[in-house]
């Protein structure tokens, strides 16, 4: 899919690959679930999560994978040894395959987002 030009992100779901479509699901509603006061956005064709107007949390299928973006360079340093063993960009934390997404790290990393507010890269 890469970029979407749905306006939501449920239709940005309804138009995901069927092998990816429960992944991205379970991934919105931890997002959802976990960065209470968030805005759900559509932003650059992807669902994205803003606090005060920032995007701090995104997540899109990729052609190669699914990514779940970290824009808080002080979350990374803060996670750095478990997020040393991932396929990880700068800010881009890729899985290979749906069944692979890694929930219970990302469940630690929006918790530790959503603590406090930092500053987005």
């Amino acid at each position: 899919m890469v970029q979407s030009k749905a306006t939501d992100v449920d239709g940005y779901l309804a138009e995901a690959d069927e092998d990816r479509r429960e992944a991205l699901t379970a991934l919105r509603r931890l997002c959802r679930a976990e960065l209470k006061g968030f805005d759900e956005v559509m932003a650059y064709g992807m669902p994205a999560y803003q606090r005060d107007g920032a995007a701090e949390i995104a997540f899109a299928s990729q052609k190669q994978y699914i990514s779940f973006y970290l824009m808080r360079t002080d979350v990374r340093e803060a996670f750095e040894e478990r997020l040393a063993e991932q396929d990880m960009g700068k800010g881009c934390l890729r899985f290979r395959k749906p069944e692979a997404v890694d929930f219970d790290l990302v469940r630690d990393l929006l918790r530790a987002t959503a603590a406090r507010p930092g500053e987005v890269c």
